[in-house]
């Protein structure tokens, strides 16, 4: 008996390791006249009436608001281990997280970088302005973190990309990009403008920080390698890293730790 119930404390002292609370919420979005959902993970100290920092987690293409917290359930303790709060967004499975000028109910750049700013500045206990709120996510939403990051740097203090597409231009026919800016041939400056390569001149110095990384095996490594090597030549700072692996769930499984970090750690300079 006494064996059963010291099994039994030790399996709810490790399930009380992580007690983050997920919250599914249903945000509105004015400008698109539609309510979106999203996950926000709290962490176990929530409550506690203090003010937290929040990271706002992307999405990658064909995926959803659930997509990082039923794929990598381990989000979920970062909150508790960096006492923070997380916020997966729906981007609509290929937003790419434009305002869309070829189809105006398409506006995500709004959506993720005001709308939903102030719809979860409102709803917790947020630290309110730029020095409190990171963003960043894998492929698609890498793209997305990087772009609304830098056109915002009045929202954002930090920003990463896993495994992002960060710049477009390659892939003129893949994951509906040609939905959202129109084609590639017709409309070359809209590419041109949109891509994150080509917006690193909007960077006030020293006023974002960054977080790049990709694997070695990933489809959109060398357009990784390109922006790093921008970044450099315009002495930008900001972390770069390499490391074996592709684009899937093994990596940004991985990944993800690494860039929690890294904003815990910019958060604790603030």
């Amino acid at each position: 008996m006494k064996r059963v119930f010291a099994l039994f404390a030790f399996t709810f002292a490790v399930l009380q390791l992580s007690a983050a609370t997920v919250d599914t919420v249903v945000t509105r979005s004015v400008s698109m006249k539609k309510d979106i959902k999203a996950v926000v993970i709290k962490p176990d100290s929530y409550g506690s009436g203090k003010s937290y920092p929040t990271v706002y987690l992307l999405h990658g293409a064909g995926d959803k608001f659930s997509g990082w917290v039923n794929k990598v359930p381990r989000i979920k303790k970062y909150a508790d281990d960096f006492d923070l709060i997380i916020v997966c967004p729906d981007g609509n499975v290929t937003s790419w997280y434009f305002d869309s000028p070829v189809d105006p109910t398409w506006k995500y750049e709004t959506y993720v970088s005001t709308e939903l700013v102030n719809w979860i500045d409102n709803k917790y206990n947020t630290i309110k302005n730029r020095s409190g709120r990171a963003i960043t996510g894998l492929s698609m939403g890498g793209h997305g973190a990087l772009y609304l990051s830098i056109r915002h740097q009045d929202v954002f203090g930090a920003a990463g990309s896993m495994s992002g597409g960060v710049d477009i231009r390659p892939f003129p026919m893949n994951w509906d990009i040609a939905k959202r800016l129109g084609p590639k041939s017709q409309y070359p400056q809209r590419w041109e403008e949109n891509t994150v390569v080509n917006l690193l001149h909007l960077l006030e110095p020293n006023k974002l920080s960054l977080i790049i990384d990709c694997g070695r095996d990933d489809f959109f490594y060398e357009v990784n390698i390109q922006l790093h090597e921008r970044l450099a030549y315009l002495n930008i700072p900001h972390d770069f890293t390499i490391r074996p692996g592709a684009h899937n769930w093994e990596y940004w499984t991985n990944a993800v730790g690494y860039q929690l970090m890294y904003f815990n750690n910019f958060f604790g300079r603030k």
